[in-house]
């Protein structure tokens, strides 16, 4: 564990998976929640080392000063502190969730920072797309078969028309099997800074048409990758945030959700380890 300075002073935390030589893949968690959900991405340290900060406020960097911080268009200047502090000239980003709004942005703001660009079941606020609940619910009923499903689906319903708020209820749909290791990796999870997760899309932290406009114009790779049976990003709206890049490819994980580098680890590590190849 080490630690660098955000442009305001605010200390931040950074976890590095792996050993060797060559530049670290810096690694955008979501949430924000503490960065050890990542883990080593299913042993994607093992094809290349991995540089993963505590977004201000989680895990063990500190609480700012100013709340207003938390925004998602203020975090993007801690990873643009990150990549100086490391030295480098221009990094491979990737973003998970809500981390990918933020990696997202790092690329409109700072495009000749970057070579590549994955996004991992990427959150897409900032770019304006929404997900209706009529997607949600489509992408829900691929899991029909599963014992968890009438409690699961019933509580989705009630959030989606807004009736409900039993969150935890619909967690096996985020994962592509709902067993011990995917409880545990839920339980371990979950936002404990609730004023940083408040915060972070306030009034304020997207532009999605002035962000639109700059990745129109980004011409690095991009690899888009999300689960098939992913409630938080489905395949088409994915498909639909590809669209806004000059040079993105989409990938479909079959039988994954939120965090495929758990469902299938092989399957994960060698398609965005190819795409992250050293060069």
């Amino acid at each position: 564990m080490s630690t660098y300075f955000a442009p305001d002073g605010t200390r931040l935390a950074l976890r590095v998976h792996g050993e060797g030589d060559g530049d670290p893949v810096v690694c955008v968690p979501g949430g924000p929640t503490d960065s050890r959900y990542l883990s080593d991405l299913g042993g994607l340290s093992g094809r290349r080392r991995l540089a993963v900060p505590d977004l201000r406020g989680t895990g063990r960097s500190a609480i700012p000063d100013d709340p207003a911080s938390y925004r998602c268009d203020r975090l993007v200047d801690d990873i643009e502190a990150l990549r100086v502090h490391l030295g480098l000239d221009r990094i491979d980003l990737l973003g998970h969730s809500a981390g990918a709004n933020i990696a997202t942005q790092y690329a409109a703001r700072h495009p000749h920072r970057l070579r590549r660009l994955a996004l991992i079941g990427p959150g897409t606020r900032a770019v304006g797309l929404d997900i209706t609940g009529q997607t949600r619910r489509r992408t829900a009923r691929l899991r029909e078969g599963e014992p968890w499903f009438p409690t699961a689906f019933a509580a989705l319903e009630a959030i989606t028309e807004g009736t409900g708020t039993d969150w935890d209820a619909i967690s096996p749909f985020f994962y592509g099997r709902w067993d011990t290791a995917a409880q545990r990796h839920h339980a371990d999870s979950r936002p404990a800074n609730t004023e940083a997760v408040a915060r972070f899309g306030e009034e304020g932290a997207f532009d999605p048409p002035a962000t639109r406009a700059a990745l129109a114009r980004f011409t690095a790779p991009v690899l888009l990758l999300t689960g098939e049976f992913d409630l938080n990003s489905p395949p088409e709206v994915v498909a639909g945030l590809a669209a806004l890049f000059p040079d993105a490819k989409p990938v479909v994980q079959s039988e994954a959700g939120h965090y495929p580098w758990l469902d299938d680890p092989e399957r994960f590590v060698t398609v965005t380890g190819d795409f992250l190849r050293r060069t």
